[in-house]
């Protein structure tokens, strides 16, 4: 399991080292993996240590010193190294190790080394876009609001550099302008190749929309893990998601596999509850029951010939887990049998139009349920409640909209996004980036949607409805990269890719 940690959480932890006197170990530490990074990203350019260039920009306190720190090993070794300082209080003994060791600085406010008339900025462009890698120290954890002129105007214009014009980037510890702890970002924000971080990872590097900025993540270890509380952010690696896929034991039978029962699809939408119960099935439950209208349910045996359909009410039949809402859109009969499924106590994945029936909690009414919006249809939601978070803030603070959504209404939240974030109501988050964007495409809801409900009617008790809702997001976001990138991908191609990819992943339990 991969955890992070509030900016806060690892500076805290850091503190005890700090009193003991150990803040040049843990800087050297850190620059010393840093250095590592830029290292392995020259050589993976084609070009070594000894000859690379690398420009470095520094910003003040300890994120600026571990840049000059690993800029000066890199010079030491050969490196054509320049920094552009973009503060007057540059961490002075990282300063004096770089220009100690053959780096050169150039002084944003003014530097006496350049011609009558040239500009640091301009001079600093002119080395970056030569480079082989830009090193980016200019904000670490503690910055706060994102970058200022004129430094946000450099990294705007070294950010739109694109092609063999363009360095690779690696982040000192974090791609400044993004929210270590929220994954935020404010104004221009460098786009990193690797972002090498320290201590432990900052929960806002796992989290939109600040990781679609990190690239690569690198961890180096300061020994402060016995000192760190608990996690702000989790997220199930393979070997985590290997260890929860259901494996039926030697007695079990159709019955105590688990049965998913599945309320979507309508005369209308009935594409919704085709894909759903394919993608259900294609898990592998003891069984799959659906509820709807006979022409749905004719269309859904022709392609799953396994699945008991019917149009009983929902309290007529026995599963162990509910899907209701996808594509029930005005369907009298269907809504009757989504607010059915709602109360009967099970867990109850709810989707697409079933959203609008959810209201705020009072107590724990609403703790079996798991609601799948996307931003737009949780805007929706809270504009219903008279919360006046839209579209484009929750977009913008994914981390936060899924809290408040768990918090306000006593639920389970899985926000739809190119970060997955799960929030229960106690607090505890999940973020899953497994998708790519070819699963940006109708239907595909629908699908993750039916992996849901069988995970969850196959789940073990005691039910962890926040980690089965991870695991079927990381489950449904490698369906994608088990099709060949060249090809063309849509939903109802996606059901048939679950073996392969739940089959990847069980085959590291083997191992």
């Amino acid at each position: 399991m991969l955890t992070a940690y509030s900016a806060a959480a690892v500076r805290a932890a850091e503190q005890p080292l700090l009193e003991a006197g150990l803040g040049p170990v843990l800087m050297r530490a850190a620059a010393h993996g840093l250095a590592m990074g830029v290292a392995a990203t020259l050589r993976a350019r084609g070009c070594g240590v000894y000859g690379g260039r690398v420009a470095v920009l520094v910003g003040p306190g300890n994120n600026g010193g571990d840049a000059l720190y690993a800029g000066a090993w890199l010079a030491s070794r050969g490196t054509r190294t320049t920094a552009l300082l973009t503060s007057e209080h540059t961490h002075p003994e990282a300063l004096a190790a770089f220009e100690k060791a053959g780096g050169r600085c150039l002084t944003l406010g003014g530097d006496p080394t350049l011609p009558a008339g040239a500009q640091p900025a301009e001079a600093f462009m002119a080395e970056a876009g030569a480079a082989d890698v830009v090193l980016d120290g200019l904000l670490g954890t503690g910055g706060r609001g994102g970058l200022r002129e004129p430094v946000a105007g450099i990294v705007a214009r070294l950010d739109q550099l694109a092609g063999d014009a363009r360095p690779a980037v690696v982040a000192c510890d974090l791609p400044s302008g993004v929210d270590a702890t929220t994954g935020e970002v404010h104004g221009a924000v460098l786009r990193a190749d690797l972002t090498v971080t320290f201590g432990a990872y900052k929960s806002g590097l796992l989290l939109a929309p600040g990781e679609q900025f990190c690239g690569r993540l690198s961890l180096v270890d300061l020994g402060i893990g016995s000192f760190l509380g608990p996690a702000e952010v989790l997220r199930l690696e393979p070997a985590d998601i290997a260890a929860m896929l259901p494996v039926p034991g030697s007695s079990d039978h159709k019955y105590t596999r688990g049965v998913a029962g599945i309320i979507a699809g309508s005369e209308q939408y009935p594409g919704a509850g085709l894909l759903a119960v394919a993608a259900a099935s294609a898990c592998g439950p003891g069984m799959v029951r659906y509820l709807g209208p006979s022409g749905v349910a004719s269309a859904v045996h022709v392609r799953n010939p396994e699945v008991v359909c019917s149009e009983d009410a929902p309290q007529a039949v026995k599963v162990q887990a509910w899907l209701a809402g996808p594509g029930t859109d005005g369907d009298a009969a269907q809504l009757a049998r989504v607010r059915e499924a709602m109360e009967m106590g099970l867990p109850t994945v709810l989707d697409a139009a079933a959203l609008a029936m959810v209201h705020p909690a009072e107590g724990e009414e609403n703790a079996q349920l798991l609601l799948t919006p996307h931003a737009g249809e949780l805007g929706t939601l809270f504009a219903s409640c008279g919360i006046g978070l839209d579209r484009a803030g929750i977009e913008a603070a994914p981390l936060a909209a899924a809290r408040k959504a768990a918090a306000v209404f006593g639920a389970t939240v899985l926000l739809k996004g190119p970060t997955t974030v799960v929030a229960a109501p106690d607090g505890t988050v999940f973020s899953q980036a497994n998708a790519t964007p070819r699963l940006a495409t109708a239907g595909s809801g629908d699908t993750l949607a039916g992996i849901l409900v069988a995970l969850l009617a196959m789940a073990p008790e005691p039910l962890d409805l926040a980690a089965t809702a991870a695991l079927a997001a990381a489950l449904h976001g490698e369906l994608a990269r088990c099709a060949p990138a060249i090809e063309p991908l849509n939903a109802g191609m996606l059901a048939s890719r679950i073996p392969a990819a739940w089959g990847a992943f069980a085959g590291l339990a083997t191992h």
